[in-house]
């Protein structure tokens, strides 16, 4: 039997300013470009 998989979107989980602060200072701490550019991509969807 095939497991069944749904989309994940991260921006859905940011409802507020603090835990979209908490998220970008953690992806600013791993000091990898493009997980940074990423997890700003995921902030710009989450604030639309």
């Amino acid at each position: 039997m095939a497991e069944k998989l749904t989309a994940y979107d991260p921006a859905e989980d940011w409802g507020s300013d603090q835990a979209i602060a908490a998220f970008m200072a953690e992806a600013f701490e791993t000091e990898d470009a493009a997980y940074i550019a990423h997890a700003l991509g995921v902030v710009a969807r989450a604030k639309g």
